[in-house]
């Protein structure tokens, strides 16, 4: 397969994390969409490689997307902080645990979309959050969950905790 696609939410208030990736191949769509995202910047979208620490990125290598445009330094360092260290730390356990195969993690990309709330201020939870809807939407992804049978076993019972009613 050429694209693997996972989403997670996960936490709580403004800090809640909601991650939306792409993870394939370099070759494929998903490698057209990596290049892209780094070298198309915009105003309040300032998109990023998922480093450990500088000079220590992540394989496969990531680039965070933000899902909300930046207004401000606060929220800015809040996705190269927190966000990003989550991310980074996320991918590199998904190859440890063998989630994303180690022998795959320089042949795929992976394109991570980040949600970080205006109103956000914990970064601990901002970190704790990120952190486990990026490992939850890699597994996903690479488990290909839900599966089609899932989606409409649950559809009548699903509530989606920002429909508005």
């Amino acid at each position: 397969m050429s694209m693997f696609i996972g989403e997670a939410l996960t936490g709580d208030g403004n800090e809640i994390a909601h991650i939306d990736l792409m993870i394939g191949s370099k070759e494929g769509p998903v490698g057209t969409a990596f290049a892209n995202a780094l070298a198309r910047q915009s105003d309040g979208h300032s998109n990023l490689l998922a480093v450990l620490e500088p000079n220590l990125a992540v394989k496969p290598a990531t680039v965070m997307i933000t899902k909300v445009t930046i207004k401000g330094m606060r929220q800015a360092v809040q996705m190269f902080g927190p966000a990003q260290a989550a991310v980074a730390k996320a991918v590199a356990d998904s190859v440890a645990d063998g989630v994303i195969d180690k022998g795959q993690a320089e042949d795929l990309v992976c394109v991570c979309g980040v949600f970080i709330h205006p109103e956000a201020a914990d970064d601990k939870k901002i970190y704790d959050y990120n952190y486990e809807a990026t490992k939850m939407a890699i597994k996903n992804a690479m488990e290909g969950s839900p599966s089609a049978d899932e989606m409409i076993e649950g559809k009548e019972s699903a509530a989606h905790p920002y429909r508005g009613f």
